[in-house]
């Protein structure tokens, strides 16, 4: 028996990690990636949303930050052992405007939720 196409459950959620990786690259420095997560950490933590434990964490922001630079978004500078991470302006902008929309959307559909209940 086959199974029926389009009736799957997709939930597409703010990224926190993702909105913190755009905010901190959006500044025209250069990172090592040990310096990148600290400063992450720290926002996280303020806004409460690091939740999974801090070795799980620094994955998630490894697999991210890998993620924009495959999509053009961070270039990536290694010089021997030292690999710094900078944005990439023009790209960074547009995910932001990409994470808004997406946040705002979410927004909507909570608040929603919240009237029906």
């Amino acid at each position: 028996m086959s199974k029926k196409r389009g009736l799957t459950f997709v939930r597409r959620a703010p990224d926190n990690v993702t909105e913190e990786l755009l905010a901190v690259l959006s500044s025209r420095a250069s990172y090592e990636f040990k310096a990148l997560f600290e400063i992450i950490f720290h926002n996280l933590r303020e806004r409460n949303a690091a939740s999974g434990g801090e070795d799980m964490l620094r994955l998630r922001v490894y697999e991210k930050l890998q993620s924009l630079v495959s999509q053009g978004a961070v270039t990536r500078t290694a010089t021997g052992v030292i690999k710094k991470y900078r944005g990439v302006a023009a790209r960074l902008l547009v995910l932001k405007a990409e994470m808004k929309v997406l946040r705002v959307d979410w927004k909507k559909r909570t608040l929603a939720k919240a009237a029906l209940a």
